[in-house]
């Protein structure tokens, strides 16, 4: 929404009368055609680029969360180094599923959902109320998700009350669940989770969730064709994010190579899968 200002150089009277602390609502009262969910979409099938794969799991003293780097368009990859995971704030992050655009999208509204409540407030949301606010956000897109353009993202995040690494996951109606331990959503969340239940423990180290992260994400993509593996020849590795009480780190390139290398490696030694990964 742009700030057009009168001849007398001043703001809007929206952008100056107090209202809600929510972003979403002054945009719901003042532009609600700025909402994704407000938008209307042509007659007929609307193929767009999806996203995929995303994990997460906890380790004392923080999450990790971590997403493939695929778009798929039917049977065709789109886009090869999609990001999928951002951070929200200074202590949280979002990995993202479903159609790419509009995830995006919404990734960005939610970040200023954030920024507008903490600067309004004089005080940042709590994880619970983070994740709420989320949780509205994608309902506020069922009509879209009903023709096909559905976002489903994981939420993750330091909680600064509780003193943990706390995973929220979603569906396309906007419903909220909390995950203990570990999570994934996206067309290949079944073979990750499968991997990630084999290999949990709540005793992981950082070094280790991160590892584990990495290894459910090469087993997704060894059996979901939309979720796309270590490319090593074009060096494109998993994003993958730590965040604990120091808040939001994104693994660098270098750091994801390297666990992306010792897993292929450890598959090429043993082709069957390694007896057991964080060994």
């Amino acid at each position: 929404m742009e700030a057009n200002f009168d001849r007398t150089g001043r703001l809007p009277a929206a952008f100056l009368t107090p209202g809600s602390s929510s972003f979403m609502d002054f945009l719901g009262s003042h532009a609600p055609e700025m909402l994704p969910g407000g938008r209307k979409l042509p007659e007929g099938i609307v193929e767009a680029p999806h996203g995929t794969t995303i994990v997460a799991a906890t380790f004392p003293g923080g999450v990790v969360l971590a997403g493939d780097r695929r778009a798929t368009m039917g049977n065709m990859i789109a886009q090869r180094d999609i990001e999928k995971v951002f951070p929200a704030d200074e202590y949280s992050a979002v990995g993202i599923a479903g159609t790419a655009g509009l995830a995006v999208e919404m990734v960005k509204l939610f970040q200023l959902e954030l920024e507008h409540f903490e600067k309004v407030e004089g005080a940042t949301l709590s994880l619970e109320g983070k994740a709420n606010r989320l949780s509205t956000m994608i309902r506020s897109n069922l009509g879209m998700a009903m023709q096909g353009l559905a976002v489903v993202p994981l939420f993750a995040g330091w909680d600064e009350g509780r003193e943990k690494g706390r995973i929220f996951s979603y569906d396309v109606t906007g419903g909220r669940s909390e995950e203990h331990g570990y999570a994934a959503t996206g067309s290949g969340s079944i073979f990750a989770r499968g991997s990630m239940k084999k290999l949990y423990r709540d005793d992981l180290t950082e070094e280790q969730a991160t590892t584990l992260v990495v290894q459910a994400l090469y087993d997704a993509a060894d059996d979901d064709s939309a979720t796309g593996g270590p490319d090593l020849a074009r060096r494109i590795f998993p994003i993958v994010t730590v965040i604990t009480d120091e808040g939001f780190r994104r693994l660098t390139e270098d750091e994801s190579a390297a666990l992306a290398r010792s897993i292929t490696e450890r598959r090429l030694e043993q082709p069957d899968g390694p007896r057991a990964a964080l060994l």
